[in-house]
């Protein structure tokens, strides 16, 4: 039979149990997946909660640092944020700098320890859009008119500046025949107004246009298809 003394013991052995199990530990509340992911150097920071069960009261904390610096710096708009993501392009503006940023969670009077990035640079890294695509019919024959995704952020006087600034783009232009439902590349260069000949009259013809950057062995998704009838 089970003495008092030994009874006591286990209730409050079982009560402490318990009240710690219900408290998430440090590595729990820790943020997963921390990466930036950046389109035309638009550069975002994303992350995931930790493996607790994030609840209204999580809340995350944002910091950035250039390579080489000691001193990590506040992110003062995602101090304090719901939010699963962080704006860091301002941050990162010098492109050809590498970056880390950084992102710990708190809840309920827990936190967690810093969830840190992969060292990142933004020339290498972003991913590029496609090309801005407009065509225009002329006695038979189309015009495609291409631009190159601008940056998030203008020069001194406030122009936005192209993506052609920072990379040599080849820009590739892909033509539909919609009865034949063929397809075929009909130009491939640096040229921004390209010339389509030769079309077959009381037909209609689909274009696309994707850029490639030769450098980094890279292409854009495809540009939304252009479709027109000839006459």
């Amino acid at each position: 039979m089970m003495s008092k003394h030994c009874f006591l013991g286990f209730l409050i052995s079982f009560y402490l149990t318990g009240v710690v199990g219900t408290q998430p530990d440090h590595g729990s509340l820790k943020p997963q997946r921390v990466q930036f992911q950046s389109r035309n150097f638009y550069n975002i920071l994303h992350w995931q909660p930790g493996r607790a069960l994030a609840d209204n009261s999580s809340v995350y904390f944002v910091q950035y640092k250039r390579y080489g610096q000691r001193q990590w710096r506040n992110k003062e708009d995602c101090w304090g944020i719901q939010e699963l993501f962080c704006d860091l392009t301002n941050e990162t503006s010098d492109i050809q700098e590498p970056y880390y940023g950084r992102v710990r969670m708190a809840s309920a009077g827990s936190h967690s320890g810093w969830s840190t990035t992969q060292r990142f640079m933004p020339w290498w890294e972003t991913k590029i859009d496609p090309p801005v695509m407009n065509i225009t019919q002329v006695n038979g024959s189309l015009f495609v008119i291409l631009r190159a995704p601008k940056l998030p952020y203008g020069d001194q006087k406030g122009k936005h500046i192209s993506m052609e600034n920072y990379y040599d783009l080849i820009y590739r232009v892909f033509l539909i025949n919609n009865s034949l439902e063929k397809e075929r590349k009909v130009y491939e260069g640096i040229h921004r107004v390209v010339e389509i000949e030769a079309l077959t009259p009381d037909s209609g013809y689909c274009v696309v246009a994707e850029i490639y950057q030769p450098m980094l062995d890279r292409r854009s998704q495809r540009s939304e298809e252009r479709c027109v009838e000839i006459p």
